[in-house]
């Protein structure tokens, strides 16, 4: 295949698009900060720092010069919500006019209350594309079977970036609903916190798994106030998403979630997650607000994460409301 295509961030999930789209292109271009890694990844052909036991294939190259990106036809953007808006800043007048942007990021900025495809829009134009799933990084680096969805206002962008993604092993839906997918990736979270707290405190499986169900209910309400449709959150990215990250002792926020539930003090400074995590649940409380949403999990999970309620008091309160 003939489109150069280029990833921002040699983190796991980076990494692990970078093997997966080497096997359809000729050559990848993977952008890091990190010197040293970067010339473990050129000259070793091994990420050291995620993947030590996994080899990379022979045409990824890896760079810490931006403009090594500027003839790339697509660009995946697979960096923390955090590192947006100056990744975006520093791109913009070194890429092509027409690139093809790829935003993986599940995160909403604070208190912009704009999804990564907003700050896209702020920078470039609408025609990014969103990319969303039950997607751990992990197994897609060992090939195994994996669905994610993708969206884009422009149908050509979708067709281009699932050239690139699908393998016999990946394989990829487009839906036309870029509001929904990504807030599917955001609310997923917030789930996956709740469930997580439930855990930690270990609530009976009886009531933990109710309140995934009310969770899922809560974000279809969320995802049609803000202009998502109901069938994204049946999706892959909604209904996959949310139950492998509510449920995974692999996920994040799962964890983060559990040990909050544990009433464990976490380092925020060394835990990227707990910003991640907070900023989402601000954001979504806020949105929940101003569309007049009331979400019984929205509010517990802020009640614990943000407001430090003990998680006992949040949960029975949560259980007086939850029906």
């Amino acid at each position: 295949m003939n489109l150069n295509v280029g990833i921002i961030g040699a983190g796991a999930l980076g990494t692990a698009l970078s093997q997966l789209i080497s096997e359809n292109v000729n050559e990848l271009t993977l952008f890091l900060r990190n010197k040293e890694l970067c010339d473990d990844i050129n000259n070793l052909k091994y990420n050291t720092e995620y993947y030590p036991n996994t080899k990379l294939n022979e045409n990824i190259k890896a760079t810490t010069d931006l403009d090594d990106l500027s003839k790339c036809d697509i660009i995946f953007l697979a960096i923390p919500s955090s590192a947006f808006r100056t990744t975006l800043d520093d791109l913009k007048g070194i890429v092509k006019k027409n690139v093809i942007l790829v935003t993986t990021a599940k995160g909403i900025e604070y208190p912009s209350l704009k999804t990564m495809g907003n700050l896209i829009e702020e920078y470039f134009d609408d025609n990014y594309v969103a990319m969303s799933g039950p997607n751990f990084a992990s197994e897609i680096m060992l090939n195994f079977p994996t669905f994610t969805n993708i969206a884009s206002k422009n149908p050509e962008n979708s067709k281009k970036v699932k050239s690139v993604l699908s393998t016999r092993q990946f394989k990829v839906k487009i839906i036309d609903d870029v509001i929904g997918i990504e807030f599917c990736g955001i609310l997923k979270n917030i789930n996956a916190i709740a469930n997580g707290i439930c855990e930690g405190m270990k609530i009976n499986e009886n009531a933990r798994f109710g309140i995934l169900t009310h969770g899922f209910k809560d974000t279809i309400e969320i995802v049609k106030s803000v202009g998502g449709s109901s069938k994204t959150v049946q999706e892959y990215c909604g209904f996959g998403d949310l139950m492998l990250t509510s449920m995974s002792t692999e996920s994040r926020n799962h964890t983060l979630g559990v040990l909050y539930g544990q009433k464990l003090i976490i380092d925020e400074h060394d835990s990227g997650v707990v910003f991640e995590g907070k900023n989402s649940i601000k954001a979504i409380k806020d949105i929940c607000d101003n569309n007049n949403v009331h979400s019984e999990i929205v509010d517990f999970v802020y009640n614990v994460i943000i407001k430090d309620m003990i998680p006992n008091k949040a949960f029975n309160q949560l259980w007086e409301k939850i029906e």
